[in-house]
């Protein structure tokens, strides 16, 4: 651990599992699709790819992708996402730890795809945005994928302003030895423009 909280903790006391459940449980009641992560991750990916979810929270985003076929690893910061998720797919793989050592946690560095969604980003410890993208990039096996969504304003954050922006998120890419491939608005491929509230990243890591 870094000794610091993460925003997530400080906005949620680390006791949000249930309540986050909740409300997607209520939004796929309505009607709405909850699997919009789920579904652009898998029309990256080729047949029983390894994907770890860096954030995974409740396990939504890997559980869907593991009924798609992919071999999913979740790691997440907040044991009370961790609970649901385990509860929900007790035989996938859900690892407590810290993004930013996330290097302690030994995983073979052959991901095809790693996924930071929910804002992880912006919400991660002050200052440590810069190692966590180097762990993210590093997971990942030459070709693999680093795919995130973020707010980039108030709106579309839990937080009075962002904490950092898409320059500085790609720079820490760059830094890591990812090149970004595409860019989107939202989950459902609109285009990005510049100024939008959101940003769906596609980075990749060198073939060789």
């Amino acid at each position: 651990m870094t000794g610091q909280r993460d925003r997530w903790a400080e906005l949620t006391g680390g006791e949000a599992g249930e309540k986050y459940a909740r409300r997607f449980a209520q939004l796929a009641a309505s009607g709405h699709d909850i699997h919009g992560e789920a579904a652009f991750c898998a029309a990256l990916l080729e047949p029983a790819a390894r994907v770890l979810d860096a954030g995974c929270g409740t396990g939504r985003i890997a559980i869907r992708l593991a009924e798609l076929g992919h071999h999913c690893t979740g790691v997440d910061v907040d044991s009370s996402m961790l609970a649901v998720a385990r509860r929900d797919a007790p035989t996938q793989e859900w690892l407590f730890g810290d993004l930013s050592r996330l290097d302690a946690l030994g995983l073979d560095p052959d991901f095809d795809l790693v996924l930071a969604a929910g804002n992880v980003i912006p919400l991660l410890v002050p200052g440590t945005g810069p190692t966590v993208v180097g762990h993210l990039a590093a997971a990942l096996r030459p070709g693999g994928l680093l795919v995130t969504g973020m707010g980039l304003d108030a709106a579309h954050l839990p937080l009075p302003e962002p904490p950092m922006t898409l320059t500085e998120f790609d720079d820490w890419c760059t830094r890591a030895g990812l090149t970004l491939r595409q860019r989107y608005a939202t989950w459902s491929g609109d285009p990005y423009q510049h100024g939008c509230g959101y940003a769906v990243s596609v980075h990749s890591r060198p073939a060789s």
